[in-house]
């Protein structure tokens, strides 16, 4: 009751303060012009005129030039200092590989996660054992391979609904797949992809993560063997991918993973089944013609040659029964890895296609698992397909094969409406008011639209039609409603990723950030006012995703003294005060080293050129934000430390001289004086 009531008293205050605006913007505009007045509330102040801190606030509205729908949006987005975001979103990091967190609705960015990049600030790939094992993980037959282009992460699930213990993020480059444990934000894991060279439909999950599923992209013989282009039809393959994941380890199991051999379309995203349509899998793809471009031979290229039928396929995949044959080893081996065939998927009946307008770019299920819905970047409508209706079509055999011998059902018999829309419909989220939300990129919109079916009472909107759209600032690609592709979506924020920017910030030169736009979507009917602009410096933000913050329960310092992260147990090289120490065995030198404010013990490490180090370094603060760092010059040593964290590191002394470590992660007014000196002897 307490909590109640103290949300109540949030709720009224906030109430009290928009009134007050509202009052004071009232007299504003009523107020005559006369000398000595502040100007007009929408007229702008004069070049120079700044306006003072100490203002009240229709003079800083008034001087800014601002509307009551600028101070509206203010407050909704104004979060105060100390306050915390009611929702978190995981934005993929496109070519930094990386993924962010960025609050709702303040739009602040919070982290950076890395994942397939280095990132010196969190020690990532700056000589920790653990980091540099996760990333050498994604090395590809031995190459080196430090980026990544993350695009879709997906939160894990139970019963459908995020339930933020883990985070997975695919690489479209190089079709690698990660996990983040969202106990500390950290990756602990990378997993290459055996048979695909490059991906773009991961990651997305099971309603209970049982199941990670990565879709391909671009077609290729299965393990990226050569094969020449003439000979598309008959070696290139498709795919998708089903990653077994072990909840209690954290971990994806290849060894109980599988694959799904497809014919030479271009696979694409997918959805999970829930509820009513759970166990089954929805993928959408493009290149239906199996386009292979060539302009350089006279070809058509891959954008119009890719794009000359009406209608290309919608995968649907029965997953429960395809790991069971998988189970059963009814598979072909690829690369080492389990793979069933298209002839056994037929044979099977483990997949069939659906018809759906010309390169779709994104299928997307109902909180409830009735309707999937599909949306052709060149066709302005979206489709929706009942689930029921396509098991009836399947049960009546209303279906012809493609050349491949895939079941393609009819398309009158499995739609359920087509909701004209507007341009270049992308991708679709959902709320709690019985609405959907398209992005349309051509027409740098995003459009509401209703639902019918079991939603159709939810709002007063007509079934199946378009409600409103809100321009967007421009060309947008994914958007991302608060929880909005759970069985329970929000509703009340939803973010549009935009590609361009153009004319929303400063001039930075020819390269400009991204723009991710926060839309107000608490509201009914044509209500749907944009709130905020927020710049981000990197290319190319794809997709995210939007949860509660109190769904989340991250340590705020690791749970003993010694923590191994990439464990998530105690490190057996743990170093508690007073057992600091160097010991050489051979050219072998180890240091067993404790790191507290403001200082390291010890504070000199003597070696001699050529000795093999090992270098242990225990944080053994308890205290909240008592990070420390660890770097050593020349040696490419840079690692973050984290209060209870134990970390290790190795190198070859190579090159003699005097080294001075140093704390790099400001910890006390101390800092400077956290420091020490590595000596390495040359050579006699």
């Amino acid at each position: 009751m307490q909590l109640k009531n103290k949300f109540d008293q949030t709720a009224f205050w906030r109430v009290v303060l928009l009134l007050l605006v509202v009052v004071v913007l009232v007299i504003s505009c009523q107020r005559e012009d006369t000398p000595g007045d502040a100007p007009a509330a929408n007229a702008p102040a004069e070049e120079g005129q700044a306006v003072a801190l100490g203002a009240d606030a229709d003079a800083i509205i008034a001087a800014r030039g601002l509307t009551p729908d600028d101070v509206a949006a203010a407050l909704k987005t104004f979060t105060p200092t100390g306050k915390h975001d009611e929702y978190i979103m995981f934005a993929s990091g496109g070519h930094s590989g990386q993924v962010y967190v960025i609050g709702l609705p303040s739009m602040r960015i919070l982290k950076t996660i890395a994942v397939f990049t280095p990132e010196p600030w969190q020690g990532w790939g700056y000589g920790a054992v653990d980091t540099m094992e996760v990333l050498n993980e994604g090395d590809i037959n031995g190459h080196d391979v430090l980026w990544g282009d993350t695009h879709h992460p997906a939160l894990s699930e139970t019963g459908g609904d995020y339930d933020g213990q883990y985070l997975f993020i695919n690489d479209k480059a190089n079709a690698r797949l990660a996990v983040i444990d969202l106990r500390d934000f950290e990756t602990k894991q990378i997993v290459k992809n055996p048979i695909a060279i490059s991906d773009h439909g991961g990651s997305m999950v099971t309603p209970d993560t049982d199941w990670i599923i990565e879709g391909g992209q671009y077609a290729a013989p299965l393990g990226w063997e050569y094969s020449s282009l003439e000979n598309y039809a008959e070696d290139y393959r498709g795919m998708v991918t089903f990653w077994k994941f072990d909840r209690e380890n954290g971990r994806l199991l290849p060894d109980q993973s599988f694959a799904m051999e497809m014919p030479p379309y271009w696979q694409d995203l997918c959805d999970a089944g829930k509820l009513v349509s759970d166990g089954w899998v929805f993928c959408n793809s493009f290149n239906t013609e199996m386009a292979t471009g060539g302009v350089e031979d006279g070809n058509p290229p891959f954008e119009s040659g890719a794009s000359q039928r009406d209608m290309d396929y919608m995968h649907i995949i029965n997953l429960d029964k395809a790991a069971e044959v998988a189970a059963a080893g009814n598979t072909m081996d690829v690369n080492g890895f389990p793979v069933i065939s298209l002839e056994t998927a037929v044979a099977e009946n483990l997949l069939y296609f659906a018809p759906e307008p010309k390169s779709p770019h994104g299928v997307d299920v109902t909180p409830g698992g009735e309707y999937m819905v599909v949306s052709g970047k060149l066709d302005p409508h979206v489709t929706v397909y009942s689930f029921q209706k396509i098991q009836d079509t399947i049960a009546a055999g209303n279906f012809e094969t493609d050349d491949y011998g895939v079941p393609v059902l009819d398309f009158d018999s499995v739609i359920e409406a087509q909701v004209e829309l507007g341009l270049g419909p992308l991708h679709t989220q959902f709320d709690n008011k019985g609405y959907a939300y398209t992005s349309l990129f051509l027409d740098s919109a995003v459009a509401r639209w209703s639902l019918g079916g079991p939603y159709a009472d939810l709002n007063d909107d007509p079934d199946w039609s378009l409600v409103s759209k809100t321009s967007v600032h421009y060309n947008v690609g994914h958007i991302s409603a608060a929880e909005g592709d759970t069985v329970s979506p929000d509703g009340n924020y939803l973010v549009s990723l935009n590609k361009w920017a153009i004319d929303r910030f400063a001039n930075v030169g020819p390269l400009l950030p991204q723009n991710f736009q926060l839309l107000d979507i608490a509201g009914t009917g044509t209500n749907m006012p944009l709130l905020y602009d927020m710049p981000l410096p990197d290319g190319e933000p794809h997709y995210a995703q939007i949860i509660k913050a109190d769904k989340l329960s991250p340590w705020e310092v690791y749970p003993e003294v010694g923590w191994n992260p990439h464990t998530q147990s105690k490190d057996p090289n743990a170093v508690m005060p007073g057992e600091e120490r160097i010991e050489r065995d051979g050219n072998t030198v180890e240091i067993w080293m404790t790191a507290v404010r403001s200082h390291f013990t010890p504070e000199h490490v003597e070696i001699k050129q050529g000795d093999h180090v090992i270098w242990h370094i225990t944080n053994v603060e308890r205290a909240y934000d008592a990070t420390h760092g660890f770097s050593i010059p020349v040696y490419n040593i840079n690692l973050s430390i984290e209060p209870g964290e134990a970390t290790t590191f190795e190198f070859d002394a190579t090159d003699d001289g005097v080294f001075s470590f140093y704390c790099t992660e400001f910890c006390s007014a101390l800092h400077l004086e956290m420091t020490g000196y590595m000596l390495i002897e040359p050579k006699q």
